[in-house]
């Protein structure tokens, strides 16, 4: 803590801090501005009397709104509490399905499109009084559709635009699927953070005997897609790293993808080793599973799979049976996302906490501080390593 104290010593907050947080992760953003509230009452820099500090340690930086639906289906943003020269944090899930709405005396499911949208409202409802508008984004709208092979749609690079003529300044995402995208929006604060310090933190919480030299570990990349993650793992644990490519049918859609002939292996043996496969996201899963038989196939001792966003999209049936056939020994997600509450019950399954990192980021972009203490979790990682082998 007191690392990040000595970053916010001489720096105030540019405005008195708001967070509007949409029904999809209220939960999740309530333990957010529980972190904030201990960090603030704990802040030597604190200076109560002072109009810099005004409203800076509340009992929540929460505030009401809410984005209801008429019979048709149409909606409406607002907010009840005032946000007039506040910095403020629009928080959205944009993957949590869970949330259903009429339409006509028909139920619908909430879509990422739906929760766009609900940003866009909560936008306008603040009427332009903030001083600034930021909005975090876990999950990136339509990230996985950022480029252009043929006569198709670049979403994500649309909604990006969109968000900074609205007024947006900073846009917060997770393990984005290509941040290149930014390059959309180069006049806006774009930022992407990597969980990389809380995946392992939750796999050696999990299990006491993982044991990290070259001799027992190797991070797998599932892809070449992933590979920076992997190489950065690999990198600062000082283990090997292997990768598998994905051969495609190109000549075939189905789903809106080309789907997968074959995975080939490039990297050394994974014979008696524990490995760790790290992607942005499960969403069938089928390509992870895949890639855990047949690393279990090349004798792999155990399969740890850590993804960001834990979609789930087919449901956890394979899942399971992959577990019981031994084929994975744990899969590690954060909770930046909705998740089915079955998933809680699962023996393989293990969530790594991403509250304490978001209130983090949140406060110090507050104090207009460099995020770059935040960003690189290498010291933490270093700190953790040596405290586990100590």
């Amino acid at each position: 803590m007191q690392d990040k104290f000595d970053s916010l010593r001489h720096a105030v907050p540019i405005a008195p801090l708001k967070i509007a947080a949409l029904e999809g992760c209220r939960s999740f953003a309530e333990q957010v501005d529980q972190h904030l509230v201990e960090y603030r009452r704990s802040n030597p820099t604190l200076s109560a009397d002072s109009l810099a500090y005004k409203g800076y340690a509340a009992d929540t930086y929460l505030i009401n709104c809410a984005c209801p639906r008429f019979g048709t289906g149409e909606g409406k943003g607002i907010i009840t509490s005032s946000v007039r020269g506040s910095d403020l944090f629009i928080l959205a899930d944009v993957t949590n399905y869970s949330l259903t709405y009429k339409v006509c005396g028909y139920t619908n499911h909430m879509s990422p499109d739906n929760h766009f949208q609900d940003i866009k409202r909560i936008i306008s409802a603040s009427d332009g009084k903030a001083k600034r508008i930021n909005v975090v984004m876990p999950f990136l709208y339509e990230g996985r559709q950022h480029k252009r092979s043929t006569r198709e749609s670049l979403d994500c690079a649309l909604a990006l635009q969109e968000l900074a003529e609205m007024g947006v300044t900073n846009i917060l995402t997770f393990d984005a699927h290509d941040p290149r995208v930014q390059n959309a929006v180069p006049l806006i604060g774009f930022d992407t953070f990597m969980p990389t310090y809380q995946f392992l933190k939750a796999i050696l919480l999990s299990t006491p005997d993982f044991r990290i030299d070259s001799d027992h570990l190797m991070i797998i990349s599932p892809d070449e897609g992933a590979m920076s993650r992997a190489v950065y793992f690999s990198t600062i644990l000082g283990v090997d790293m292997g990768m598998f490519y994905k051969r495609r049918d190109y000549s075939t859609v189905v789903n809106g993808k080309n789907p997968i002939v074959e995975h080939e292996f490039l990297g050394d043996s994974v014979e008696g080793k524990d490995v760790v496969i790290v992607d942005d996201m499960i969403s069938s899963g089928e390509s992870m599973l895949d890639v855990a038989k047949q690393l279990k196939d090349r004798n792999a001792k155990r399969v740890f799979v850590c993804t960001t966003f834990g979609l789930f999209t087919d449901g956890f049936d394979k899942f399971d049976e992959f577990y019981n056939k031994g084929y994975i020994n744990k899969i590690i997600t954060t909770n930046l996302n909705y998740r089915a509450p079955e998933i809680f019950e699962k023996p393989y399954y293990q969530e790594a906490d991403m509250t304490g990192f978001l209130a983090s980021i949140i406060d110090s972009l507050n104090h207009d501080v460099s995020l770059e203490h935040v960003i690189s979790p290498t010291d933490k990682i270093h700190q953790l390593l040596a405290k586990i082998n100590a």
